[in-house]
């Protein structure tokens, strides 16, 4: 995994004491986050998440609760509620910020530390975050999105971004090509209600069409499958989410849904700013999407976007009797 490293625009700064008549002093080094604390901070627990908001641990360091902040309960497409807390963790010792604790507990109670380094940390220790909270998206199941959007409220985009590790494709090799298309893996959504794989559909295949005036459902036949010659691919990702949140005398509750949609850079979609190509979507622009808890179509925000070499792959599309649309992965997107 490269090194990505966090940067942040920074307001002041410290300036040296000098004393009348004397040599100006040493400016003190800034405390930063170690390796060792690091480690040692994920196995910090706080006892009581409700009411403990300033704990002491080895008399070296404190958690203070991040601007006394309630949590955030978010529940996602699963139904499943989960927690977030976010602590300060300091050095005691001048009450330096070496980063933040993020305690994330489940519907069954278990509960996952992370640890946010502090900006100048050293950018292993960034890599070793990284690598911390993607092995806990694989035990829960978009652990990044729900922390992601938690950060982005709190400490603004660059944190989240991080947090996504958002790519560009100018440090990649990636076939940029005139092909409007997507990979085999993204789920056509079939008029039975079904999600097909595209590369597994077949002419005479029936799938939906959406009116975006309308936002009505209406079915198409497919008459062909198209399919490129494998190449390398340029591939842009959308994370888009519909976030409905309001406060409670517990915390922020939060109802998170969200869809992933990866096409090559110039497959065209009808956002709020207008039709325009995936790769020039902008992150706070709107597309449509199937809400799965109403079955109603509407608008979610484009999170984040990421582009990258999506590895020796066919990439396809389809020619369909009718429709301007159809729904490919619960996004809407233009046919070409």
């Amino acid at each position: 995994m490269r090194t990505i490293i966090l940067s942040m625009l920074l307001l002041g700064s410290a300036c040296a004491v000098r004393a009348q008549g004397a040599a100006p002093a040493a400016e003190a080094a800034p405390r930063t986050l170690s390796m060792e604390e690091y480690e040692k901070a994920k196995t910090f627990k706080v006892k009581d998440l409700d009411n403990d908001t300033y704990v002491k641990f080895e008399n070296t360091y404190v958690l203070d609760r991040y601007e006394m902040r309630k949590p955030y309960f978010i529940t996602g497409d699963d139904g499943l509620k989960k927690r977030v807390d976010l602590y300060k963790l300091l050095a005691k010792e001048g009450m330096k910020e070496l980063g933040t604790l993020i305690y994330y507990t489940n519907e069954k109670g278990a509960q996952y530390a992370a640890v946010l380094p502090g900006f100048r940390a050293a950018p292993e220790i960034w890599e070793k975050y990284f690598e911390d909270i993607h092995a806990i998206d694989k035990q829960e199941k978009n652990f990044v999105l729900k922390l992601s959007y938690v950060l982005s409220k709190e400490f603004g985009f660059q944190q989240y971004k991080a947090a996504n590790q958002g790519r560009n494709l100018k440090d990649e090799e990636a076939t940029y090509s005139n092909n409007i298309c997507f990979p085999g893996s993204q789920e056509v959504a079939m008029a039975d209600g079904r999600k097909k794989a595209l590369r597994d559909i077949q002419p005479g295949d029936r799938v939906l069409s959406i009116d975006p005036e309308t936002r009505t459902a209406t079915t198409v036949t497919v008459k062909e499958l198209v399919a490129h010659a494998a190449e390398n691919y340029a591939i842009t990702s959308l994370l888009v989410v519909a976030a409905q949140e309001q406060s409670s005398a517990a915390g922020a509750e939060v109802r998170l849904s969200s869809r992933v949609l990866q096409a090559t850079p110039n497959h065209p979609m009808l956002t709020t700013a207008g039709k325009k190509p995936i790769g020039e979507i902008r992150t706070g622009e709107q597309v449509l999407c199937l809400d799965e808890a109403t079955q109603t179509y509407r608008a979610f925000t484009v999170f984040s976007k990421t582009a990258a070499a999506g590895g020796v792959q066919k990439v396809y599309n389809m020619v369909t009797d009718g429709g301007s649309t159809f729904m490919m992965n619960d996004v809407m997107v233009l046919q070409k």
